[in-house]
């Protein structure tokens, strides 16, 4: 995104955001609450539609298309369950709906146990706890394949076991495979677990844009876009041109 303008009515929560991700990157998206991060997400997801600025992603702009959830998944409100379907037939559909497979992704049963949800594996969704469901929520995310994952406070409401585990999930399986995490957290001993620049946000603008694995310091905010000898890299996923600053 460049130049990103986002406004609700008078009040401004995002001004003059600069930011690129690139392929097999975590990002994490940090600031008080309020700050704009769960809105930066929406404009990569094309929820929200900017006051200004462009949004690139995946080459091209956030589109409510098949062809574009295909390759992103998000995980913020629960979504409405299908009735009828246990945990484990839930994220079999889930699977079996996005086939072929091209890409990585957690396998059924493995999802059910790194989730802790072995013990509900036949229950409805309805039936579980509110974190049982936030758990599903995220082995859902990740029994298809995607290209980008967008995740609003992940770590919310999770003891620092499974917290951990995930972290090391989305680093290690996930954005090793070439997959790309843009997240919005509180915690920043998560973030720096999954591997992620840190980007600070506060009073809509980025305060520092980090650097990988760790707080890093202020400067431009471009994240992992150069390739080899300092060229443009190919895979630059979350990425807007200069045209929206001129309108």
């Amino acid at each position: 995104m460049r130049g990103l303008r986002m406004a609700y009515g008078d009040v401004i929560v995002l001004e003059d955001v600069d930011l690129t991700v690139s392929e097999g990157e975590v990002v994490a998206l940090t600031g008080v609450n309020g700050v704009g991060k769960s809105t930066l997400l929406s404009c990569l997801a094309g929820f929200r539609q900017p006051a200004a600025g462009t949004v690139s992603v995946l080459g091209g702009p956030p589109r409510d298309t098949a062809e574009f959830w295909r390759s992103v998944a998000i995980v913020a409100d629960q979504p409405t369950w299908y009735p009828g379907l246990t945990v484990r037939e839930l994220l079999e559909l889930v699977r079996m709906t996005h086939r072929p497979l091209p890409g990585w992704c957690v396998p059924v049963d493995d999802l059910i146990e790194i989730f802790g949800l072995t013990a509900r594996a036949d229950a409805s969704p309805l039936s579980l706890s509110s974190g049982q469901r936030q758990r599903l929520s995220l082995a859902a995310a990740l029994a298809r394949p995607s290209g980008l994952l967008l995740l609003d406070e992940p770590e919310q409401s999770r003891d620092v076991g499974f917290r951990y585990e995930l972290a090391t999930l989305l680093r290690a399986e996930y954005a090793a495979n070439d997959g790309t995490v843009v997240m919005a957290t509180h915690d920043n001993e998560f973030a720096l677990t999954a591997g992620a620049r840190v980007i600070e946000l506060s009073d809509g603008r980025i305060a520092d844009p980090g650097a990988p694995g760790a707080p890093g310091t202020a400067g431009e905010a471009e994240l992992g876009d150069a390739g080899p000898g300092g060229e443009p890299g190919e895979r630059a996923v979350a990425r807007a041109d200069q045209s929206g600053r001129d309108r």
